[in-house]
């Protein structure tokens, strides 16, 4: 995987994955895969993208009312109000490829709410991370496990697309998972 992503030393750990004690992606290797068909322009990529986002922000949502703990009340609020700053961002992105550029309202007409990052439903990532919902620390985990799920679905739907143009618009919104991934990680260590 590695070097096809262009490293040209790649070496293996040792014990490989078994050896791994952080985080990795969990399902299937087609995991989400359905969401996309390999043929996207990238206008197509954003708004699946963007629907994505805005179904972990329902996600967000909806735990913040099962919690009893205002502390996590609080950050399931600023973790929802941080995918609407991931959708301005492919919104941004879908009006540099689009004719005639669209505002929040008018794009939200043409986006289809279809799953949750990483390719799970709500209740998959209950099921199986069973988080505490009244544990900062749990929340930050779980949404770490869930852009992390998101990281991977993207990159996997980039080595399957074919333009170029779509490959980099993935490629872009792979990355921008991982700068979601480090954010999470520094408001960890805040607590």
């Amino acid at each position: 995987m590695l070097s096809g992503k262009g490293f040209t030393q790649v070496f293996n750990m040792s014990g490989g994955i078994k050896a791994w004690q952080g985080n990795k992606a969990v399902g299937a290797q087609d995991l989400g895969m359905d969401l996309f068909t390999g043929q996207e322009e990238p206008r197509d990529i954003l708004k699946t993208a963007y629907s994505l986002e805005q179904g972990l922000r329902d996600f967000y949502l909806e735990m913040e009312k099962q919690t009893s703990n205002d502390e996590v009340k609080s950050l399931f609020s600023k973790l929802a109000e941080i995918e609407i700053k991931h959708q301005e961002e492919i919104l941004a992105a879908y009006n540099q490829f689009s004719p005639e550029p669209a505002d929040r309202a008018g794009f939200e007409k043409i986006v289809e709410t279809r799953a949750m990052e990483g390719g799970l439903t709500t209740q998959e990532y209950m099921d199986l991370f069973h988080p505490d919902l009244n544990s900062p620390k749990d929340v930050i985990s779980l949404a770490m496990s869930i852009e992390a799920q998101a990281l991977d679905l993207y990159q996997r739907v980039g080595s399957r697309l074919e333009g170029r143009e779509a490959r980099g618009t993935i490629n872009k919104i792979a990355n921008d998972e991982k700068s979601h991934l480090a954010s999470l990680g520094k408001l960890m260590d805040t607590l």
